[in-house]
C-alpha cells in the first residue's frame, strides 16, 4: 500500500520528527511504500494563488505531485504539533492546496438550495499524530478539541474518509525520556494495527 506521511514541524530535533521516523520505519517494515514529506525541509509553499482556485486549474508541480500521491494512496499519516488549537500554517496551506475540489471532494446540490460534499479520496485509513503542551483533558475542557473537529469532521469528513484515527501526546514540554519512549512504542503499535 502507498502511504504518504506528511510531517509539519520546523525543528529537525523535535519529538514530532521522532514520531514521524517511527511511523515511517513501521510502515516500511510492514511492506508499505511510505511517501515521506517533511513540509518544512521541502519548503512547501502554503500560499494558494488565485489561479489555483478554479476547478481543473493546472497545479504547480509540487502540488500536483502531492495530489497524485493521495489519488493512488491506500492510507495517510500526518504528524504535527497543536499550535493555537490548529495545525501549523504550512500544513493548513497543504490542505488548502492539495485537497482540491474535483480531486479530494466535490460539492453537489443537496436538493434544499445548498450543497453537500461527496468525498473522492479512496484512503482506507488516516492516522493523525499530534503533540501539545496542554494536557488533552484540559484542551477539551477549555476549547472542545478543535483538532478533532478539523481533521475528522471537516477535512476527512468532506473527503469521504470515515476511518480517521488520532494519537495525541501531551504534555510534551514536561514529558520524561521514559514517557517519550512509551509514546514512540504506542505510535509503532498503532501504525501496525491501522495499516495491517
Amino acid at each position: 500500500m502507498k502511504v504518504p506521511l506528511i510531517l509539519a514541524h520546523p525543528n529537525p530535533a523535535s519529538f514530532n520528527h521522532a514520531l514521524a521516523a517511527t511511523a515511517r520505519e513501521t510502515l516500511m517494515a510492514q511492506g508499505h511504500e511510505c511517501l515521506f514529506h517533511d513540509l518544512y525541509q521541502e519548503r512547501f509553499d502554503p500560499v494558494m494563488e488565485a489561479g489555483e482556485i478554479p476547478r481543473g486549474a493546472v497545479m504547480p508541480p509540487e502540488v500536483e505531485r502531492h495530489a497524485a500521491e493521495l489519488d493512488a494512496a491506500g492510507g495517510l499519516v500526518i504528524v504535527h504539533p497543536n499550535w493555537w488549537c490548529q495545525p501549523p500554517a504550512i500544513l493548513k496551506g497543504w490542505v488548502d492546496r492539495v485537497l482540491r475540489p474535483g480531486r479530494a471532494y466535490n460539492f453537489v446540490p443537496d436538493g434544499k438550495g445548498g450543497g453537500r460534499a461527496v468525498g473522492l479520496l479512496k484512503l482506507q485509513a488516516v492516522l493523525i499524530i499530534t503533540t501539545a503542551n496542554n494536557p488533552q483533558d484540559r484542551e477539551i475542557e477549555l476549547y472542545g478539541d478543535p483538532l478533532e473537529v478539523f481533521w475528522k469532521k471537516v477535512v476527512f469528513g468532506i473527503c469521504g474518509i470515515p476511518n480517521v484515527h488520532r494519537l495525541i501526546f501531551a504534555p510534551v514540554i514536561t514529558s520524561t525520556a521514559d514517557q517519550r519512549t512509551t509514546w514512540l512504542t504506542q505510535t509503532r503499535e498503532t501504525v501496525r494495527q491501522i495499516f495491517a
